[in-house]
């Protein structure tokens, strides 16, 4: 049961190389990096889901938005009564999603389960609905958004302070990651777990011992959503507006690059996986132009072609324990 010391020393590496950034890295790019973590937790959020429960979701973009939407509604003051504190945005954030995913498992698992690709086109039209309910819909904005959604802050009252600065503000949402990584992880490893692997590898023989496969998939969705939430309320304190565009299709399509280029069995590669495309797409679309969707596009059918578990996918998995490195088999 205990980790390969190899992979537990390079999961160590990484957390420490990354806190150490704001050594030798600029403020500016460590507010990009900033940002950029955010999207690891989102990435993180979707591995949890289509690597340890086998259901790709074409749509998870959608709970990332309503939990930007939460955080940007309750710290502007727009819904009276709630308070506009970053502590209650953040639980919204988290939880709504969570209720919205809950909601969705329910509907969509219970009776003839969805799954495989009738589950991702339905998510894949349910973020296309969801972005444009949400451009018509004036409470959040409509098609322009929310805008001048206050930073991360702290204190009470007339002692409030706005964290503004881009270290203080690197550590807090590193911090925040890193308790992420941790809870996935130890969710992965703990009983629960074991049962969400036995439903992705083998449905049909874990309803035959008897477990109920539509309540692990509806946990699962409705776990992984309020992670994606949570890393929509910590994305938009940072960017400071939010849009349609943060709850449809495209960001939908993005994490799943991430995700499968780093590699979605492993909760690091795809949070890396995420941190390096982002890194990259700037100095791509810099040097390419508007092709550079396409070479992204291309990285992305080799990746899936030649390193099915992507690029970081096997090399971290070292930090596994040993009897989960490989798909978990729920009996004989």
């Amino acid at each position: 049961m205990k980790s390969a010391p190899a992979g537990f020393e390079l999961t160590v590496a990484v957390w420490l190389l990354l806190a150490a950034c704001p050594l030798t890295v600029s403020e500016w790019r460590i507010s990009q990096l900033s940002q950029i973590t955010s999207y690891g937790i989102f990435a993180m959020s979707l591995a949890f889901l289509w690597g340890q429960t086998g259901l790709l979701c074409f749509g998870h973009a959608i709970f990332f938005g309503v939990g930007a939407y939460a955080m940007a509604l309750i710290t502007k003051g727009l819904l009276p009564g709630v308070g506009d504190s970053t502590v209650t945005g953040l639980l919204a954030a988290t939880l709504l999603p969570g209720l919205v995913a809950l909601i969705a498992g329910t509907l969509v698992f219970r009776g003839r389960s969805l799954s495989g690709a009738y589950f991702a086109i339905v998510t894949l039209a349910a973020a296309a609905i969801a972005e444009r309910a949400a451009s018509h819909w004036s409470l959040i904005g409509g098609f322009n958004g929310l805008l001048d959604v206050p930073p991360l802050r702290y204190g009470v009252g007339a002692n409030r302070v706005e964290l503004l600065a881009p270290v203080p503000v690197y550590y807090v949402v590193l911090g925040a990651a890193g308790a992420m990584y941790g809870l996935l992880l130890w969710l992965e490893r703990s009983p629960l777990g074991t049962a969400l692997r036995a439903v992705r590898d083998n449905e049909q023989r874990t309803s035959y011992f008897g477990f109920d496969v539509s309540v692990y998939k509806t946990l699962s969705l409705a776990l992984s959503g309020g992670v994606a939430g949570f890393a929509g309320g910590l994305f938009v304190t940072q960017f400071g507006f939010v849009s349609p565009a943060l709850i449809g299709v495209p960001l939908s399509t993005e994490v799943l690059i991430w995700t499968a280029l780093g590699g979605r069995e492993v909760l690091l590669a795809a949070f890396l996986g995420a941190l390096a495309v982002r890194s990259v797409e700037s100095v791509l679309s810099e040097a390419l132009g508007y092709y550079w969707l396409l070479a992204l596009g291309v990285l992305f059918v080799a990746s899936v072609v030649i390193f099915p578990r992507g690029l970081l996918g096997r090399l971290l998995a070292l930090s596994l324990p040993r009897r989960m490195a490989a798909p978990a088999d729920p009996g004989p």
